[in-house]
Order: C-alpha cells, then sequence, then structure tokens
C-alpha cells in the first residue's frame, strides 16, 4: 500500500463523554445544575445525539430538522444548525449554552488520541506510506491534530464541509488520493462507519474498519493496520 487514509473522530480521536462535555460548559459558564437534574441532563443529550462524534441520535429524528441531518458535514452552517437544533431538543437553563456546548465540541482539548494512533501513525511514516485524513465534519480538526501531535504525519486533509459533499461520496477519497499522489488501489481507507467510509472500496480502495469505542477501551485498534502494510 502507498497511502492509508483515516477517518477522524472514532478513528483517531474520541471525543470526550457527553457528561465531560456539559460539566465543563456549565463550569465556564458559572452555572450549575442538581446532580440527579445534570446527569439526568446528559442522558437527554445522548438520547438527541447532540455531542458530535458522540452516541448517535437515538429515535426518530425531530422533523424540523429532518431535511438538515442528513446533509449535515457538507457545510459549516449546517453542521452548527443541525447539532444545536439537537441540543435545543432538551432544556438547559440558559439559551446560550446552546452555542457554548457546539463550541466545547470544537476544543481539541475535548478530543483524545485513541493510544496507538501516534506509534502507528510514526510507524507508517517511516515505512514509506503517504497518510490523509478523510472526515465528515462540519469545521476546522487541523488545530486538533497539531495540539496532541498528529498533525506532523499527515499530508493531506480532506474534510466533507469544505468540498461540500460528505462521505460516502467517492469524491472526497478521490480528493484525498490526488493529493497525496497515491493511486486508490493501492490505498486503505481505516475508518469506523461501515456506510461511510466503505464508500472508499467504489473507488478501488481497500478498507480495514476499527470499532468506535472509548479511548480506555480500544488502547489497540489501529495497530492491526501495521499487518496490511508491509514493512
Amino acid at each position: 500500500m502507498a497511502a492509508v487514509l483515516f477517518d477522524f473522530s472514532g478513528t483517531l480521536f474520541r471525543i470526550e463523554s457527553a457528561e465531560t462535555w456539559l460539566r465543563a460548559v456549565l463550569a465556564e459558564a458559572g452555572t450549575s445544575l442538581p446532580e440527579q437534574e445534570l446527569l439526568r441532563t446528559v442522558k437527554e443529550l445522548e438520547a438527541a445525539g447532540a455531542l458530535p462524534g458522540g452516541a448517535p441520535h437515538r429515535g426518530p429524528v425531530p422533523p424540523e430538522l429532518a431535511s438538515l441531518w442528513g446533509i449535515r458535514d457538507e457545510s459549516a452552517e449546517a453542521h452548527r444548525a443541525a447539532y444545536t437544533g439537537a441540543c435545543r431538543q432538551v432544556a438547559l437553563p440558559a439559551p446560550e449554552l446552546y452555542d457554548a456546548l457546539y463550541d466545547r465540541h470544537m476544543d481539541p482539548m475535548a478530543w483524545r488520541p485513541y493510544a496507538d494512533a501516534i506509534d502507528v501513525l510514526h510507524t507508517l511514516r517511516d515505512r514509506g506510506v503517504a497518510i490523509g485524513v478523510v472526515s465528515n465534519i462540519g469545521w476546522d480538526l487541523r488545530p486538533v491534530f497539531r495540539e496532541h501531535g498528529l498533525d506532523a504525519y499527515v499530508g493531506a486533509y480532506v474534510l466533507s464541509y469544505e468540498h461540500g459533499v460528505q462521505k460516502p461520496d467517492a469524491r472526497l477519497f478521490a480528493t484525498a488520493c490526488d493529493a497525496l499522489g497515491a493511486d486508490p488501489r493501492e490505498t486503505l481507507m481505516v475508518g469506523d462507519d461501515r456506510q461511510a467510509d466503505g464508500g472508499a472500496a467504489t473507488l478501488g480502495c481497500r478498507v480495514h474498519f476499527v470499532d468506535h469505542l472509548p479511548v480506555s477501551d480500544r488502547p489497540n485498534g489501529l495497530r492491526p493496520v501495521l499487518d496490511l502494510i508491509p514493512a
């Protein structure tokens, strides 16, 4: 393989828990909730799918969000509107907290790399393999990579909102391969979403899936990638 493309959320990085997310925003705002109310609110936010990269939406998408939800990764505006709309399905003590929650999830410190991520990227680079990131997302994730020391390994970032299309559209994978100068038939796509990331197969890429788990539950999930790339 000449190149490896990685998904971002649930593959190389994982967002903080919904509880940590809400507590951080409340603390920043100088607002508090009784503990049981806070925990109940966390569960409601999770059920609404309000945290990007967190638990998926459970149940039907509210009618007022239905047309937006399916294209939420195609622009920054759609992404913010979809996720703040999901947040607004849950009662919070102040209206400004909805945007504050959205802003918090873009903070590099709200993300943790999986334990084996930097070692796997380092090893791939040492083997002469080009590395790209292909993500369905509505904001610039490059600061997350810089903050956690992974940016130096990435040769190209292809982000859905910058191109107006989202995975599984093959155009995103083709753009990444072109940016790296790699033949799709000599490229591996690594991701956690079988539908979205599986779209790379239509271009001729090989695809490998990892489990979208908390960082503590997946210490070595990326290491099998090295077995697919000869030293």
